[in-house]
């Protein structure tokens, strides 16, 4: 980027980037690959610990506006290395520098893919962690720019990489199940209330770079890390979260390779009130015509179903499969007799390196595509929820109608009432008829939410 400012650089568009970039020299299958990991909490620590000195790469740059957090990272790299590596709070110097060639992203949603963009135009490839957007229009961009600038983008969907459930999923599309109709996914897993904030914290000074493409609001929880997940400006809610794994693994089992026809989103954040916006119990209908994945979220204490709370269900006419684990799942017959097992882990870094290495995004076992194919369910599912307005819910059965969504609608009752819950605050999200082809709703009030508006200096670029 030598002779173009910073403003110039960011002023650049993707198609303008394209005639321009040179890809890494260090791109042979002998060559260190020079890798920075931008956001360096929970992911970005693992990032840190499967890049520092694996698979021909060296950790160079540690990047965090926050540098109280980074010491995990730093520490990781430096014991894998023998050496340290610079760090750096700014993400925009990371873009400026030459000699990196991979950027790893594990920053909050809602930079994830200006972060990548900004990566991508600058010639280097991109390792993204999940969701990969923060909103529809986000995901198809990526898509789009990572196609038209030849980069090699991977989505953090890591269950793609394990033998074990490759071996699952494709049993399933064998048709040794039967005939599979419905998927359900679960994400049973207690979230404490954030808490309530009278009086604003006095936000960081550099809490405007951490907001970035977001509005510049107050810092309106008690804790800025990790609890953004649960405020619309930032995160996309417990779908987004946890659920975008086993959003995932339900399309991939299904084959599913583009979007559903319609979804329906019932939900509430209840217990505790609290500053979380995004519902912590949720019933999402995904209706692809000739089959549908079920996706339930209970983020107050619950037992298990079906001997799993983080998972995927498939449904079969002679038997089903039980994704519990990010490894594998269990097949079993309509008795409960286990018939086969799987259970291997995988590399999903080195398979990202190997394509980084061999310039083929087709050996990508989550190119970005398909992360925006999961992401996009999120999405989804979280527009119909905030299509519900105020209107108290009611369990009509003109809401979700078939006899599957009716006894899980009645499942998360009864589990509820057990935690002393009342379920006043459940809304009922409309049915969303959406067209796949141009990735947009029936209704104008539903498009609104497939993109955002970014605040100067944050704008996406355009394709």
């Amino acid at each position: 980027m030598e002779g173009i400012s910073r403003r110039r650089f960011l002023g650049l568009t993707v198609a303008a980037a394209a005639a321009t970039i040179v890809r890494p020299a260090r791109a042979g299958a002998a060559d260190t690959l020079r890798v920075a990991v931008v956001g360096t909490r929970v992911r970005g620590i693992v990032h840190a610990g499967n890049f520092a000195g694996q698979h021909g790469c060296m950790v160079t740059t540690i990047c965090d506006v926050d540098e109280s957090v980074i010491g995990p990272a730093m520490r990781t790299v430096q014991n894998a290395q023998g050496k340290p590596p610079r760090f750096e709070p700014d993400l925009r110097r990371v873009m400026d520098d030459r000699s990196i060639d991979i950027v790893t992203i594990a920053l909050p949603n809602h930079w994830h893919a200006l972060a990548a963009l900004w990566a991508m135009q600058a010639g280097k490839d991109v390792y993204l962690e999940k969701p990969i957007s923060h909103n529809v229009a986000e995901g198809r961009l990526l898509v789009q720019a990572a196609r038209k600038l030849g980069r090699i983008c991977q989505a953090g969907m890591q269950c793609r990489s394990h033998p074990g459930m490759r071996q699952a999923i494709d049993y399933v599309r064998s048709g040794k199940l039967g005939h599979v109709k419905l998927a359900r996914g679960l994400c049973y897993k207690w979230r404490p209330a954030i808490g309530r904030v009278e009086q604003e914290p006095k936000s960081p000074g550099w809490y405007d770079l951490w907001c970035g493409p977001a509005p510049d609001r107050p810092m309106h929880r008690r804790q800025l890390h990790y609890d953004w997940h649960w405020q619309w400006d930032y995160g996309n809610g417990e779908l987004g979260n946890q659920g975008v794994h086993q959003l995932d693994l339900a399309r991939w089992g299904l084959g599913r390779t583009s979007a559903p026809r319609a979804v329906t989103t019932i939900g509430g954040r209840l217990g505790p009130l609290d500053d979380g916006e995004t519902p912590n119990t949720s019933l999402t209908c995904f209706d692809y015509g000739d089959c549908e994945i079920l996706f339930e979220v209970r983020g107050l204490p619950t037992a298990a179903f079906e001997k799993t709370k983080i998972g995927v269900i498939y449904y079969g006419s002679d038997a089903m499969l039980v994704c519990s684990s990010y490894t594998g799942g269990t097949v079993l017959d309509h008795k409960g007799h286990v018939i086969q097992r799987f259970d291997e882990p995988g590399d999903h870094y080195g398979n990202f390196i190997d394509a980084v290495r061999s310039r083929r995004a087709e050996a990508l076992n989550a190119d970005i595509e398909e992360g925006h194919q999961s992401s996009l369910l999120v999405h989804l599912g979280n527009i119909s929820y905030r299509l519900a307005g105020d209107t108290p819910w009611a369990p009509p059965k003109t809401v979700l109608s078939d006899s599957s969504s009716q006894e899980a609608i009645t499942r998360m009752l009864e589990h509820l009432h057990r935690d002393g819950v009342t379920p006043e605050r459940l809304r009922a999200g409309p049915r969303l008829e959406f067209d796949v082809a141009s990735e947009r709703f029936a209704r104008a009030d539903a498009n609104a939410f497939l993109s955002r508006t970014y605040r100067q200096g944050f704008a996406l670029p355009q394709v």
